[in-house]
């Protein structure tokens, strides 16, 4: 575990201080609705599929910064693994954007992604060339933890929404995909290096958030994301915004933390925490990730075991699951990840998976799931945890580019008892 020193810290400090302000955007609001839907078509044991995108991100990340640091010495930059597909389902929770793309736009139902940077269509609904599309004549292809697409790049008008139109976005087109049933595509809301040597004859190629910005339609270079937790397998409850933020989806002020440096964390959206259930210390500070690709939160084995002899959990072979019984779940305390020395509380009820969708994730009606589980990687590899949906949908969440930074602050949501 890498740890700043004390000046450091303070110069941390002020540079978030000083940082660029993020706009509080009041009306009208420029937000695209996202829709959060149960992909459980033959789910058993989906920890394996979470597990898979985490072993995949650490991956990348390693690569990534390996290739990095060879161009700094002046050598050849290295060059990223062949990684074979592996065939398993995709997130079980997926949210997912209706993004237009041409004109007149086609519209797709595009994955919200903050752990990748490519925004590409054709999984599903095959792509409609219109007058704005223009084809590269690159080849684009990306693999992920739960699978891949490969394909040809394009530019197009890309609308999120009636006051949000890029014009020539750079676009994937897939000719074959794997692992995206029931999705057309991804729209990677990622650091813009992620897209890095995924298209060639190109070294990186801007996210629609850049896009956004660069054009002049958005006058903050960010994007805030809420969610809303609840038990229904399919519902429009959640919400992206480019260039601020919306003052009515969150509580209280916006907590910001600085990327951490610690890599392959630092290549992602990644930040420093530690967490406690109760006062009981489960992970020193360490870095890891946001991810809203992600389903659980995921920590490290040393960590996980804590966690599970403070819960008494014991695993589900059927969901891969901490399973606990009812006096278990009463005795729950709050699991506290503490972000640039404030505290973000799950209740034991933000602890658990919403137990009337248990049998949607092969599990038994009735029983009580813990969405904590084990990232597969003991702590001190650089990327030590991953705070997905289970997270994030307990707290506002801002990733902002401009300042290398991302936030977080409580919602009116963040106590519900909805699991």
């Amino acid at each position: 575990m890498v740890r700043l020193s004390s000046f450091f810290t303070a110069l941390v400090a002020l540079s978030v201080t000083f940082a660029t302000p993020i706009v509080e955007i009041r009306e009208p609001l420029v937000t695209v609705p996202i829709a959060k839907r149960i992909n459980a078509t033959g789910v058993k044991n989906f920890l394996a599929n979470e597990q898979a995108r985490a072993a995949h991100l650490i991956k990348l990340g390693r690569e990534r910064a390996a290739s990095r640091a060879a161009k700094a010495r002046g050598e050849e930059p290295v060059k990223r693994a062949v990684v074979a597909s592996i065939p398993v389902a995709n997130t079980v929770v997926q949210y997912l954007a209706t993004v237009g793309v041409g004109s007149p736009a086609t519209d797709y139902s595009l994955i919200v992604d903050t752990g990748s940077s490519n925004t590409w269509v054709g999984a599903g609904k095959a792509f409609v060339k219109t007058s704005t599309s223009v084809s590269t004549g690159d080849k684009v292809s990306v693999t992920y933890g739960s699978g891949e697409f490969s394909g040809t790049e394009f530019t197009d008008t890309v609308t999120l929404s009636s006051s949000l139109v890029i014009t020539k976005q750079s676009i994937g087109v897939a000719s074959s995909s794997e692992g995206f049933e029931g999705v057309d595509g991804i729209i990677g809301i990622g650091p813009t290096d992620l897209t890095e040597d995924t298209v060639s004859k190109t070294s990186t190629v801007p996210t629609v958030t850049d896009n956004l910005f660069s054009q002049g339609v958005i006058s903050a270079h960010s994007v805030a994301v809420s969610f809303e937790p609840t038990t229904s397998d399919s519902v429009t409850n959640g919400e992206l915004t480019f260039g601020g933020t919306d003052s009515t989806k969150f509580t209280g002020s916006i907590t910001f933390t600085p990327i951490t440096s610690t890599s392959p964390a630092s290549e992602f959206w990644g930040i420093n925490e530690s967490i406690t259930f109760g006062s009981t210390s489960i992970q020193t500070e360490t870095a890891g990730i946001v991810d809203t690709g992600t389903t659980l939160i995921l920590i490290a084995t040393g960590a996980f075991s804590a966690y599970t002899k403070a819960t008494g959990g014991v695993n589900d072979e059927n969901t891969g699951l901490l399973r606990i019984t009812t006096a278990q779940f009463n005795a729950l305390q709050n699991l506290n990840f503490v972000i640039n020395g404030v505290t973000f509380a799950l209740t034991p009820n933000a602890q658990i998976f919403p137990r009337s969708l248990n049998t949607e994730i092969g599990g038994v009606a009735g029983d009580i799931y813990l969405i904590t589980n084990s990232i597969g990687t003991p702590a001190g590899e650089g990327l030590d945890f991953i705070n997905g949906y289970a997270f994030l949908e307990r707290f506002y969440s801002v990733f902002d580019t401009a300042n290398s930074r991302v936030g977080f602050a409580t919602t009116s949501l963040t106590t519900a008892t909805t699991n």
